[in-house]
């Protein structure tokens, strides 16, 4: 956490400085135009003509205030967002505040573990990890939670990873720039639709006359300073009309190539600065380095194509505002000449977006999980193997803090356990556990334990379903459902599966002997998973299953006349009662 703390001092130090030169800037530039009102003052008092030339010193001067001006606000935003970035995680390392986005619009409910295992939403795994700027890194980060990795690409990620957990700096400022100018994943489909969508290009008629028409009124205009005949501002502004006209004919294409948003321009001006970050950094990792080549498969680099494509737009846009369209283009026919650039750039680059911004969001993707192996260094990267082997040494959940978290070392051989437990002893949680820790896993990030030896697979759980009004669903015809679904999957491959009491919405009769069945069912299937049952009479299965099924458990016990929970994973099956106990204690009985 000293690092944190050493960066929020620094950068407080460097806004500070910062302010101090905004400010100044700002006199400097209140000042020319006191200049500027002088030197107007002066040209009307005296005789000298020479004197108008000496307001172009001011002129010039405030111009070049301003683009300091607005070179110093940018620093000034991005070292704040360096700041916050900087206390958000002190914050959540000291007292577990979540100041993330909880991704709660990527929550799927029929989704084999994203609902079980608290993936999105309030104090879930996506808010925990997430350090995305952007709508697309949002989406790239939900999904890659949402779809494992094939084995291969787990061990490269993890490479990646590795590499930009050690590039904390790098990684802090992408992230400062990816909060810039927010965007949202509207405007990104806006943009992917504008990219897809065919044009033709400007008839050669109306380029010629966007040219040839504007320098005649240039002419006339000329002409008038010269001669001060008002026949030929007279014939300016006839001219004027024409290039207004001119646009007009190519209105209808103009407006379907306009992405309209105010904020375009400054959001792909971000994507940029992204995209420049990725150019000019060097990776060692070979997806890394792959990722970053997708950039240089143009004659240009792609951060400057995609500049362009923010200027080019944003003047696009500026058809909305009626009083500049109509003195630019009847002036030059602005919006024409934008179009056939435009035009131009879609011809060369468009099939590119969509590659080019999803690697942004890759790299978000694995800037997030590269500051959670940061956060936590204790954490180990898994050795995967191809033997259907799950083993973990000191086990605990990725998102207690450490003070809470009770670990137990976890092997499947044999491949299945049935967990007894009272309630409040921990088997819910040591299967999300369990769920999360090989979830992280699949998608190539360091899991909370000293060592990992895992065969990735699909993970399949029921542990919390909920009555569906809208289809006319109990809860058990949801369970039953999601059961048959596992089964299904299971048909096709070896998957782990996690099961917590299941049929709680049938008689103790029908859950016994349902379960039983269901467990059978998961062994023929060759199933490797943990099933969490409060019915002890399912573990004398196992003596008909030795060397498939194992009997293990979370017991609790009586102290001084408080009931007292070790969360510590034991072999065999649950021995005491806590129920009876706890409701006497409350006076329920």
């Amino acid at each position: 956490m000293s690092f944190y703390h050493q960066r929020v001092t620094r950068f407080q130090e460097e806004l500070t400085n910062l302010n101090r030169r905004y400010n100044l800037i700002g006199t400097l530039r209140f000042l020319t135009v006191l200049l500027a009102g002088f030197l107007i003052y002066l040209t009307q008092t005296s005789p000298e003509n020479w004197i108008w030339f000496l307001i172009l010193i001011p002129v010039a001067l405030f111009r070049y205030l301003m683009v300091i001006h607005e070179k110093l606000s940018g620093q000034i935003a991005l070292t704040q967002k360096l700041i916050q970035i900087n206390q958000n995680e002190i914050d959540y390392l000291a007292g577990g505040a979540l100041r993330f986005e909880n991704g709660i619009q990527h929550q799927q409910t029929s989704h084999a573990y994203a609902f079980d295992l608290d993936l999105f939403g309030e104090k879930s795994l996506f808010q925990h990890l997430n350090r995305t700027g952007t709508s697309i890194g949002q989406e790239a980060l939900a999904q890659q939670l949402l779809n494992r990795l094939s084995d291969d690409a787990i061990v490269e990620r993890q490479r990646a990873i590795q590499e930009l957990a050690e590039n904390p700096e790098w990684r802090q400022h992408f992230l400062a720039f990816a909060q810039t100018g927010q965007d949202t994943a509207e405007e990104y489909q806006a943009i992917l639709q504008w990219a897809q969508q065919t044009s033709p290009p400007v008839k050669p008629i109306f380029r010629m006359l966007a040219f040839a028409v504007p320098a005649l009124l240039v002419v006339c205009l000329l002409f008038f300073v010269i001669t001060w005949d008002t026949d030929l501002l007279t014939l300016a502004g006839i001219v004027g009309v024409i290039n207004l006209f001119m646009v007009s004919r190519n209105l209808k294409q103009i407006q379907s190539e306009t992405v309209d948003s105010e904020r375009i321009g400054i959001i792909i001006n971000k994507y940029s600065s992204l995209i420049a970050l990725i150019e000019k950094e060097s990776f060692k990792s070979p997806e890394l380095e792959t990722l970053k080549q997708k950039y240089y498969s143009q004659n240009q680099a792609t951060s400057v194509s995609v500049r362009q494509l923010s200027s080019l737009l944003a003047a696009m846009n500026g058809i909305h505002h009626a009083l500049a369209a109509v003195l630019t283009n009847g002036l030059y026919q602005s919006h024409v000449h934008t179009l056939h650039q435009l035009l131009n750039w879609k011809a060369r680059h468009a099939a590119s977006i969509k590659d080019w911004l999803g690697t942004l969001g890759t790299f978000e993707t694995i800037n997030s999980f590269a500051n959670f192996a940061y956060n936590n260094p204790d954490f180990t990267y898994p050795i995967l193997n191809h033997s259907g082997d799950i083993f973990f040494k000191n086990l605990a959940h990725p998102l207690l803090r450490r003070e809470k978290r009770v670990a137990n070392d976890v092997s499947f051989n044999p491949r299945f356990i049935i967990l007894t437990g009272s309630n409040m002893s921990g088997k819910s949680t040591f299967l999300r556990t369990l769920g999360i820790n090989l979830l992280l896993t699949n998608v190539g990030s360091c899991v909370c334990a000293t060592e990992a030896n895992v065969q990735p697979m699909d993970i399949l759980v029921s542990m919390r379903l909920s009555d569906s009004l809208a289809d006319s669903e109990s809860y058990f015809f949801a369970e039953v459902k999601r059961l048959k679904s596992i089964i299904t999957t299971l048909n096709e491959n070896v998957c782990f599966v996690l099961l917590d009491e299941i049929f709680r919405g049938t008689n103790s009769d029908d859950k016994r002997s349902g379960t039983i069945e269901v467990i059978k069912k998961l062994i023929e299937k060759r199933a490797i998973g943990v099933i969490a049952t409060h019915d002890l009479e399912v573990c004398d299965i196992t003596a008909d299953y030795p060397e498939v099924l194992s009997n293990k458990c979370f017991e609790a016990e009586i102290i001084n006349d408080e009931l007292f929970f070790s969360y510590q994973l034991l072999e065999g099956i649950c021995q005491n009662r806590s129920a009876t106990f706890l409701m006497r204690k409350m006076g329920v009985i």
